[in-house]
């Protein structure tokens, strides 16, 4: 198989470099705009601020036209900085493929339980137990309109993979390239300043429907960032293929799904002790058995004393 890209012609193109160039990709909020603005976002001359460094903010740029490419890849230019310090920062943004548009909500300003593709940029992490990945962290989730999207745990029992991605209050551009190809989703990165993308995850099986909504999407809650996107671009593959492939009758997709991944169970990790957790049970029963043991011993003496007074 062999790729060739090609971008896709306006208005898939969102560039804000040049503030005459929005004139004609269109972004704004009137009816003849490609692209709608949502929340706090706002337009300034080289980026959409999908947040300010503020608190409880939220923000949102769509795209008006669904995609109806089989094959695709998107790179997202984007920059994420502030005045908070490591960990005192959030919460993040988002990528999106989706169902719907311009919806708000609680997962990185947009709504739970969607129906698409999440590429996520989160920069503060929730859970206790974060010490075993280093934040921020970019991660994706195929939503099929019941899956949630669990924030206190940093969306680990939904994520199809990730990486650490180290993005904040950097003096160089910042990168996520999304390809969509063969039903095989890829997700890299270049973060390091080396013009370089590095690998964040490869899942085969991925099955997105045509028609959904580009869009991309922040929040901040009582830490904050500023949340900047630099550009969204949309290429198309062509995909060359064998005969036989192309013989073969395309089934129509209709929901998100993965294939070989139950993504509808029960979080594997609930329910199941830490390893501290299982020791200090073991020892607390072990302890518990000996009280037991001793009490038993103390009755039993004591019955046999008595035993014998009676005897005698």
């Amino acid at each position: 198989m062999s790729c060739r890209g090609n971008p896709f012609p306006l208005p898939w193109l969102l560039r804000t470099r040049l503030v005459s160039r929005w004139a004609c990709l269109g972004v704004g909020s009137s009816s003849s705009s490609h692209w709608e603005l949502m929340g706090d976002a706002m337009i300034t001359t080289d980026h959409v601020r999908l947040t300010p460094d503020m608190q409880s903010k939220q923000g949102a740029v769509w795209s008006r036209i669904p995609c109806h490419l089989r094959d695709w890849e998107l790179q997202v230019h984007f920059k994420i900085h502030g005045q908070g310090k490591k960990n005192l920062n959030g919460d993040g943004l988002a990528v999106w493929y989706t169902k719907e548009r311009m919806q708000t909500g609680p997962v990185f300003g947009n709504k739970d339980k969607f129906v698409g593709l999440g590429v996520f940029v989160d920069t503060y992490p929730n859970e206790e137990k974060h010490l075993e990945r280093i934040f921020p962290y970019v991660l994706a989730m195929v939503g099929n309109g019941s899956l949630s999207y669990d924030h206190e745990r940093d969306g680990r029992h939904t994520e199809l993979g990730g990486c650490t991605a180290v993005v904040r209050n950097l003096n160089h551009e910042t990168f996520i390239f999304i390809r969509y190809v063969r039903r095989r989703l890829t997700v890299m990165i270049d973060v390091d300043g080396q013009h370089e993308w590095r690998d964040c995850l490869d899942i085969p099986g991925v099955r997105l429907p045509q028609g959904y909504y580009f869009g991309a999407s922040a929040v901040t809650g009582d830490l904050s960032d500023n949340h900047d996107l630099i550009s969204m671009k949309l290429y198309q593959l062509t995909v060359i293929r064998s005969k036989e492939e192309e013989e073969e009758k395309e089934e129509e997709i209709t929901i998100p799904s993965v294939d070989n991944l139950e993504l509808l169970k029960e979080d594997p990790s609930e329910g199941r002790m830490s390893g501290i957790a299982i020791f200090f049970t073991v020892l607390f029963s072990l302890l518990g058995c000996i009280f037991l043991v001793v009490i038993g011993l103390a009755i039993y003496s004591h019955w046999n004393e008595n035993s014998r007074k009676r005897f005698y």
